[in-house]
């Protein structure tokens, strides 16, 4: 079939061709890339105790990933004085169809409370093992025991995280505070980065927590892609 009536009949036909090709081209556009959702579930360590909403570790993290270009949003599953027992109780809700990525970080009640290790072990089994039903990559991050308990206590509880990591595939960080543990002169380290109760760390403490697990929750936001 021929078209007829010269150039204004021309011109609409070279404008639909034009625009058939903007939206091919579009359609094979790569799709942007959507923000990862990592949930972070904790205690009082993740939640953020005795700061400001913006000094908590939560939102700290999500400022450092931000800056480092990464398209991320970490939600916060802290619960103050929260143990290993009641993180799994609520795992299931906290695991919703949205998250795509796991930080656990718990063990530090247990220990205050002198739990069994075997107890919280096996909870934490269990929080990485319905993780893995789900098919979301965990970072582990773990607690060192001080020797109040005993040698066996101690043994037990710090064998725990690299075992479960190990055994889940899971990333790992030997302790929360790591950090802080790190540094030479406890006293000052105390002075100058925890809160006066002398277990929670203040926003300068947390902003070294934050510099120190930065890169490894990095890596898990790039496990989350992966899959």
């Amino acid at each position: 079939m021929a078209f007829t009536g010269g150039y204004g009949a021309v011109a609409p036909m070279r404008k639909l061709v034009a625009a058939l090709g903007l939206m091919v081209g579009l359609s094979m556009a790569p799709a942007l890339a959507q923000p990862v959702t990592v949930a972070a579930l904790g205690d009082s360590l993740t939640q953020g105790y005795g700061l400001p909403v913006r000094d908590g570790f939560v939102p700290q993290l999500q400022a450092w990933l931000t800056a480092q270009g990464a398209e991320v949003q970490v939600l916060n599953a802290g619960v103050s004085g929260d143990t290993t027992a009641g993180g799994l109780a609520r795992v299931d809700w906290t695991l919703t169809s949205d998250v795509d990525a796991l930080i656990v970080a718990l063990g530090g009640n247990d220990l205050l409370r002198g739990i069994d290790p075997a107890n919280s072990r096996s909870n934490l089994d269990g929080i990485l093992a319905k993780a893995k039903a789900r098919g979301i990559p965990v970072l582990l991050i773990g607690m060192v025991a001080p020797g109040n308990f005993g040698p066996e206590f101690k043994r037990d509880f710090d064998a725990m995280f690299p075992a479960l990591a190990e055994r889940y595939g899971a990333g790992l960080v030997p302790s929360f505070l790591g950090a802080l543990e790190a540094r030479g002169d406890r006293q000052a380290t105390v002075q100058e980065y925890i809160q006066s109760d002398g277990i929670h760390p203040n926003a300068k403490g947390v902003a070294l927590i934050v510099e120190d697990l930065g890169p490894e929750v990095m890596g898990l936001i790039d496990r989350a892609r992966a899959d």
